[in-house]
């Protein structure tokens, strides 16, 4: 993908703060139209995360990272003590803004080690720091994520047929995707791959944004309703499943996009390996399991209205809107990292020291 998800745009360098913008893609009107949406804000980055105009863990982790880059750049400050004091109310409402995705918090911590292992400096270049990091954590995510393409193409075969749901695709990401990542290097390996792409009600991501991602790309791919997936395993015609996570916990439960757990049960009575992608900055290793986890529940409308332009159900009806589910440990196959491939079980071994998980 040749398009960018999100950028920083000047305000490199304390004499060019003021001129600093985050252009974000807008996702909400993907396939119909590719439009940016300016951010000179960061409350504007945290309502683009809000609205889904921006979407998937690493991106919004990469938005938070960029959000509060802008946020600093608004503060005058005589001293770092009252620097962090007052950038804390945007932190804050980047950490509160989609609360399943352990993205977000994982940029802020990395930003706020940032400020403290600089704070003898003067207040201008801690926040050229500050910008400059948001485009670090971009960089890196696209080479990360090109690590996880080469370890997972060794997992495809030539002529296997790969579902997916959600997107956790370039769009999700600073570039390359997750869960697409090993897809697009086993095409580039030449091997011939083909993809089924679960729609993903309510929101469709994987009809609008997976499907349309992977046909810029010229890689095959057939969209089906999500209960349809379980007939296609049922007739052999899906090899394996690679999905992405937002947050991973140290026992190895998943938390992804709601539909996930119901595509990993199919699969392991079907006998066929479920893979979770996932970058180190998705997983959680503070968290001991999958139920501690917040799952974040939208607004009704994205379930009784299509794109708030056709309502589908009866006025006043009950809604549960839940927007993940965990799947836990048990059927998922492997769990692929920048690190390695691991057994969900295994994956407590990639914790930093220190770090102890809940009981």
């Amino acid at each position: 993908m040749m398009i960018d998800t999100i950028k920083w745009v000047d305000g490199l360098g304390a004499e060019a703060a003021g001129a600093a913008k985050v252009m974000i893609l807008d996702q909400r009107l993907l396939p119909h139209a590719v439009s940016y949406v300016e951010c000179t804000d960061y409350r504007q980055v945290v309502d683009c995360i809000k609205t889904l105009a921006i979407r998937g863990a690493p991106a919004i982790g990469i938005a938070a990272a960029m959000g509060i880059a802008l946020a600093a750049n608004a503060i005058e400050a005589a001293g770092v003590e009252e620097f962090t004091t007052k950038l804390s109310p945007a932190i804050d409402d980047f950490l509160n803004s989609r609360p399943t995705a352990v993205n977000i918090q994982w940029a802020a911590e990395r930003i706020g080690r940032l400020i403290q292992d600089n704070d003898n400096l003067p207040i201008s270049a801690i926040k050229d720091k500050i910008a400059k990091e948001g485009v670090v954590i971009l960089n890196e995510d696209i080479e990360i994520n090109k690590a996880i393409g080469r370890l997972g193409a060794e997992l495809i075969k030539d002529g296997d047929t790969v579902l997916t749901h959600c997107n956790a695709g370039a769009l999700a990401t600073g570039g390359y995707g997750t869960a697409t990542a090993p897809i697009r290097t086993a095409v580039a390996q030449g091997k011939r791959v083909s993809v089924i792409a679960d729609e993903t009600r309510p929101v469709l991501q994987g009809a609008r944004l997976t499907a349309w991602e992977l046909m810029q790309d010229n890689i095959p791919v057939t969209l089906i309703p999500d209960n349809a997936a379980g007939e296609l395993m049922r007739r052999g015609e899906i090899d394996l499943c690679i999905v992405g996570t937002d947050r991973t916990v140290r026992n190895g439960d998943v938390a992804n996009k709601i539909g996930t757990y119901t595509v990993a049960v199919l699969a392991k009575e079907h006998g066929i390996p479920f893979y979770v992608a996932a970058p180190l900055s998705s997983i959680d290793f503070t968290l001991s399991t999958g139920g501690q986890i917040p799952i974040e529940e939208r607004s009704s409308d994205e379930v009784t209205n299509i794109f708030g332009r056709c309502e589908i159900a009866p006025k006043g009806v009950a809604v549960r809107n839940i927007a993940f589910d965990i799947t836990p440990a048990k059927y998922i196959t492997l769990i692929l990292t920048e690190k390695g491939a691991f057994k969900p079980e295994d994956i407590h071994t990639l914790a930093p020291k220190g770090q102890k998980g809940k009981q």
